[in-house]
């Protein structure tokens, strides 16, 4: 696998995957005034096992949430890790559940509404709803845990000597490196399949650290909780929010993904719905509505686009 990795080819096909959408930007232009002896660089330092990750830079998001985002030059950094989800993404795709939908190819915000939407059809087994988040996830998971999870998985010490090197090159999964979100849902994985085959859990939903469980008794979630946590605790050293929620869908709704889900319709999170009212109020870019509309188009809100549209 690690000679895969490092291949020109592979390395060729990685520089043109990490460069879409991004042909202005100026780690682009750089890398390509010298891009073929830039590939044929980085192919010497993978083979001979001297790359280094660099340096990064950082720099703080407010919506939806406030976190610290992590950036690395386009070469080598950002070629490398196009090339290694080259060859590992098969692999980490076979080993997900089918219950795990951020950052999968085919999967989404859309596939887990459509999931969710389907399995409240059964009114009588998705009258409570378990709904939890992990505490500062992305910063919490532990690198040697981590680690450990690869070598069940992958048996080329090369290839280990590489994720090892880049899993160490900061704190918990730095926001922002493309791997990390691949790497974060693989830290969950066996807590998927243990949550699946072990707990039998039938209606169970995973948005990265954002975890929705529907059950037809109250007392089986708060049961299940205490369960989750222990495992969480004992084995991925994470820590569930004091926020989590065990409630009767009817009286609350389902607040996951964007969306708010009854068993008899979905609407918009209360937070997009604003966020889309102050775009128009700014002004009507045709880009900005045709992303909202994208959110709308899956739930009900005829009643909301005729308001904001049409005022």
């Amino acid at each position: 696998m690690y000679e895969q990795i490092y291949s020109i080819e592979n390395l060729k096909l990685a520089d043109e995957k990490a460069r879409k959408g991004k042909k202005e930007q100026y780690g682009v232009l750089a890398h390509d005034k010298n891009k073929d002896a830039n590939i044929e660089s980085l192919h010497e330092m993978l083979k001979e096992k001297t790359y280094k990750t660099s340096e990064y830079t950082t720099f703080m998001v407010h919506e939806p949430k406030e976190r610290i985002v992590y950036r690395l030059p386009y070469f080598p950094d950002r070629i490398t890790h196009h090339a290694v989800m080259n060859v590992l993404e098969p692999m980490f795709v076979k080993v997900f559940t089918a219950d795990t939908y951020s950052c999968i190819k085919g999967k989404g915000i859309h596939a887990a509404l459509r999931s969710v939407k389907k399995a409240l059809l059964d009114i009588e087994g998705t009258k409570y709803c378990l709904k939890l988040d992990i505490k500062k996830f992305y910063p919490s998971v532990n690198h040697e845990i981590l680690k450990q999870l690869l070598r069940r998985k992958i048996k080329d010490n090369n290839l280990l000597w590489l994720l090892d090197e880049i899993i160490d090159s900061a704190e918990g999964l730095p926001i922002g490196n493309y791997l990390s979100q691949y790497l974060a849902n693989f830290y969950f994985t066996y807590f998927d399949h243990w949550i699946k085959e072990q707990k039998c859990v039938k209606y169970y939903f995973r948005y990265a650290d954002d975890l929705v469980i529907l059950s037809p008794s109250k007392p089986c979630l708060h049961e299940l909780l205490s369960e989750i946590r222990n495992y969480l605790t004992e084995n991925l050293q994470l820590t569930i929010k004091g926020n989590y929620q065990v409630f009767p869908v009817d009286a609350r709704s389902i607040d996951f993904v964007g969306y708010r889900f009854f068993h008899t319709h979905i609407l918009l999170r209360k937070s997009i719905k604003q966020n889309f009212a102050r775009m128009i109020a700014r002004r009507k870019n045709k880009k900005s509505i045709a992303s909202y509309n994208g959110w709308a188009k899956h739930c009900s809100s005829i009643n909301l686009l005729n308001k904001l549209l049409h005022e």
